[in-house]
């Protein structure tokens, strides 16, 4: 018996290089998970689809402290950084948001891990 595959289209928003992408990508095509990319390096992410996000999982879930371009910001702009700040930054470089985003309309799943996924995705108990 084959598995069916889930029956909606969700949008994945990351960029295209990025490993944990390509994990969650992977993963995803796998279990037959219908999804369609954003690569927000391309297509540029608003303040205001941030403050929604925000609204859904806050500002601190959302920003990436441990890459590169976080390390890369002046002590200023990383300091007493409140939401509307980190929002405005993640606008200005999409390399801040924690990656994968995914929208699946009822839950915003922030980062790739195969369980919460396949809970979400599969319907598969913990």
């Amino acid at each position: 018996m084959s598995e069916q595959p889930p029956p909606n289209r969700y949008r994945i928003f990351g960029i295209s290089n990025c490993d944990t992408m390509k994990k969650a990508l992977a993963w995803l095509a796998e279990h037959r998970v219908a999804v369609d990319f954003v690569d927000y390096r391309k297509t540029a992410i608003s303040v205001e689809q941030l403050a929604d996000w925000s609204r859904r999982v806050s500002w601190q879930v959302l920003l990436n402290t441990r890459g590169t371009t976080w390390r890369r910001l002046a002590e200023e702009q990383r300091a007493d950084l409140d939401e509307n700040r980190a929002l405005t930054l993640m606008a200005a470089q999409p390399s801040l948001i924690k990656r994968p985003v995914i929208d699946t309309g009822d839950a915003l799943l922030i980062g790739f891990d195969a369980q919460r996924y396949a809970n979400e995705f599969l319907g598969t108990k913990p």
